[in-house]
């Protein structure tokens, strides 16, 4: 399992250079991607493409040829393997199969971006991407509004706007986060605020919508505000089916949150 730059290609091992260079067989999620990189490094190997609608299929066939003596190598677009990446499948057959799954380990986009948040980083979760449609995404994120650990998402240029949008709607203005853009690449950049403001500063300049996300969102340390954000949670949903009235009492009754907070009208 072999870690490639993200981004600035000084950032490759020595030991993953060497690795790639002398495998019989490289297996990668978009064979053109890896065809570059190797080329910048000036390495030739046999390339052969793994990614979720093969995985299953390879599995076996490059376990058989692992069987016969040959040395493969796994390696992502950028970045960690298996980390919102393929693979899984494929180790596990491996050790099923008895055989040694060697890590070499190098650049991850998760841990850079922690490592230059500022933000506790003991305790995270790693979330990945986050679903497409804005109503699974909501979902998703009401289900993560009371997590007290720091959150770690990967993002498109293509969402990013919507998801802040969503994050801002579910979490609330004022909860910290921290923005790392093409990170060790050329434009980087490293936006540390609240999810609103982030998020204005995004609709804001165009530039910052441009590149590859990750977003640190500070996990939710009060009470009283993960109480509140289950409570319109619920309310939002119940509100679908019963009388405004009833569902903030049973919203209110299931997540401790204040009722006058989730519905202000009268009975």
């Amino acid at each position: 399992m072999v870690a490639t730059p993200i981004g600035n290609l000084g950032d490759l091992t020595t030991r993953a250079r060497e690795v790639l260079g002398a495998v019989d067989a490289i297996c990668a999620e978009d064979t053109r991607h890896t065809r570059q990189l190797l080329g910048a490094l000036g390495i030739e190997r046999p390339l052969l493409a793994l990614h979720e609608h093969n995985e299953a299929e390879m599995a076996w066939k490059l376990v058989e040829r692992l069987k016969a003596g040959d040395r493969l190598a796994l390696v992502s677009d950028a970045g960690t393997p298996l980390v919102s990446d393929p693979g899984y499948r494929l180790v596990r057959e491996v050790r099923a199969a008895g055989l040694k799954v060697v890590p070499v380990p190098g650049a991850c986009a998760a841990i850079a971006a922690l490592s230059v948040a500022g933000i506790p980083s003991d305790r995270f979760c790693f979330e990945g991407f986050l679903p497409a449609k804005s109503s699974a995404r909501r979902e998703r994120l009401a289900a993560l509004s009371r997590e007290p650990r720091t959150l770690v998402f990967y993002e498109s240029s293509h969402r990013i706007e919507e998801s802040l949008a969503d994050l801002v709607a579910m979490f609330g203005p004022d909860r910290e986060a921290v923005l790392a853009r093409e990170l060790t690449k050329l434009f980087e950049t490293v936006l540390g605020d609240t999810l609103g403001g982030i998020a204005e500063q995004v609709a804001a300049d165009e530039n910052q919508r441009k590149g590859e996300f990750v977003l640190i969102v500070r996990g939710c340390e009060d009470d009283g505000e993960a109480k509140l954000l289950e409570g319109q949670r619920l309310y939002a949903k119940l509100a679908e089916h019963l009388k405004p009235s009833l569902a903030a009492k049973l919203a209110a009754d299931i997540s401790g949150a204040p009722r006058k907070a989730l519905y202000g009208g009268g009975e």
